[in-house]
């Protein structure tokens, strides 16, 4: 038996020069790992972040009772030419909570400083205008990828005692 890895499907990531499009598509997630031992309602935000800074933000609608969402949903942001390459784009999977407040199931970021699948999704994606390039991607630890944004962290309460 193999560890099973949250991760998100199909970043479907389409770079259009002209008009100055991303297309992100959001087709599936699996494995997800929930904060509880029952299942989670989970949504996913798409973060566009220009120059180390929340520009414009997108969300799937909420999957309830399950950990394998099926979500098929496609977003369009407006990215002028001049800025791709100052453009991370953040996706992260929540779990919705009507009672208390929503939690972060995981989160990953494309984009010229990202590493790894991730860079080379988006460098595929601007090498093919206008060609969808779809790839899984593992989800991170929030900090981790908060960390590697440049991101302030929020603080969990209650905090350790020392």
């Amino acid at each position: 038996k193999g560890a099973k890895f949250p991760f998100l499907e199909g970043e479907r990531l389409t770079w259009c020069a002209l008009p100055s499009q991303v297309k992100v598509g959001v087709k599936q997630a699996a494995d997800l790992k929930p904060y509880v031992s029952l299942p989670a309602d989970p949504f996913v935000k798409v973060h566009l972040i220009l120059n180390r800074k929340k520009w414009k933000k997108r969300k799937t609608s909420v999957k309830k009772n399950t950990l394998s969402p099926y979500f098929n949903e496609a977003f369009v942001f407006e990215v002028p030419f001049s800025q791709i390459q100052n453009v991370d784009l953040v996706i992260s999977v929540w779990d919705h909570d009507k009672v208390t407040k929503n939690e972060q199931i995981g989160k990953l970021f494309l984009g010229c400083r990202a590493t790894g699948n991730q860079l080379r999704h988006w460098s595929d994606m601007l090498s093919s205008p206008r060609r969808p390039v779809a790839q899984w991607h593992s989800l991170q630890a929030v900090d981790v990828v908060d960390k590697a944004l440049g991101l302030k962290t929020h603080l969990k309460l209650p905090l350790p005692a020392r």
